[in-house]
């Protein structure tokens, strides 16, 4: 079998692997971010930031886009469908992060995304994804061989099973100058239900081929996969059955960031051992720590609520802990949880 575990170039930003961590809204914050980079995630993308907000200085969306302790090198995800406030927001992302990516939402489903012409919309709306994508790639200095910082679009294959749009978004895209296309190929009607087609997603890599053979300028435009990836298998068979050069884990990295430590191991060794519980629990509370670290240990608390409980999954006595979990307030109340499991000294 062919390497599936291999570089990947986003523009003219290098990086050592293809198993990514998906922009997830309410998931991806830095503190998780790092402990995925920690356990071998090769890059990283940030929830997905209004360009509204960025324009109207809201502090809080400034704070989505903040470097991770340990990110060499990461994207910032924005979302809008008016070209001239994605320009405008481009800039202040560039401004304030020096992010070495920008990505473009044009795939969440979520009707108050939608409604605003972004997201889903601007899958379904082509003419408008270009202009927003030539936009953004105008505020980030042009394309990369032009001496521009790399934009990204992240597509859906279209609004409904009779509304399929993902060639022609994807085909604006390439026009707009984007330097990589990430699909999720379900609908916006599917949302996150059914199955994901993954042979559309071997489609997109062809006409990607194809639309570089013919502008001829010998550069490569990647394409991401996500959907349905669970288990390192499913990374595997992605890659093996679509040729998209890398694949971005997004549910299936949520309470497991020790997912692409386990699909390196099996893309490269052809196995992997589970990571043990204690591993689990450590990681937690280092995902903790930084998580509070950020903001504050009122809203890093809440927040690690359903994080420790997916870290506590089949960990023996695993029940009691999340009905205790569910409860836990401050840091104190974490270690306490966990004093008759694990060292925290």
């Amino acid at each position: 079998m062919e390497n599936l575990y291999h570089p990947v170039k986003i523009g003219n930003v290098e990086l050592k692997g293809n198993l990514f961590l998906a922009p997830v809204a309410g998931y991806s914050d830095a503190a998780f971010r790092s402990v995925c980079i920690e356990n071998g995630a090769c890059f990283t993308y940030t929830e997905m930031v209004s360009a509204e907000a960025l324009v109207r200085k809201n502090l809080k969306t400034e704070i989505l886009m903040r470097r991770a302790c340990n990110e060499k090198s990461y994207s910032v995800q924005i979302f809008g469908g008016e070209p001239e406030i994605m320009e405008e927001a481009a800039h202040i992302v560039l401004e304030k992060t020096h992010c070495e990516v920008i990505d473009i939402n044009c795939g969440c489903p979520v009707p108050k995304i939608i409604k605003t012409g972004a997201g889903s919309a601007l899958t379904r709306d082509p003419d408008r994804l270009f202009k927003v994508a030539e936009a953004v790639v105008k505020a980030a200095g042009g394309r990369p061989e032009d001496g521009g910082i790399p934009v990204t679009v992240k597509i859906r294959s279209g609004w409904e099973s009779k509304q399929m749009t993902w060639r022609e978004a994807a085909t604006a895209a390439l026009e707009a100058g984007v330097s990589a296309i990430t699909i999720h190929p379900r609908t916006r009607v599917q949302g996150y239900e059914g199955h994901s087609d993954w042979n559309i997603m071997k489609e997109l890599v062809e006409l990607v081929k194809d639309w570089e053979t013919r502008e001829g300028k010998g550069r490569h435009i990647p394409v991401f996969g996500s959907g349905d990836l669970f288990k390192p298998e499913d990374a595997r068979l992605m890659l093996a059955q679509t040729g998209a050069d890398a694949v971005m884990f997004a549910r299936g990295a949520m309470g497991n960031p020790f997912i692409f430590r386990d699909a390196t191991d099996l893309l490269t060794k052809g196995s992997y051992e589970p990571v043990p519980p204690e591993e689990r629990v450590r990681t937690g509370f280092a995902e903790l720590e930084r998580l509070v670290a950020e903001t504050s240990e009122q809203h890093a608390c809440l927040e690690m609520r359903k994080r420790f409980a997916a870290y506590s999954k089949g960990i023996s006595g695993g029940a009691a802990l999340r009905a205790r979990i569910v409860h836990a307030a401050t840091v104190a109340d974490y270690k306490d949880i966990f004093a008759n499991f694990i060292n925290l000294g």
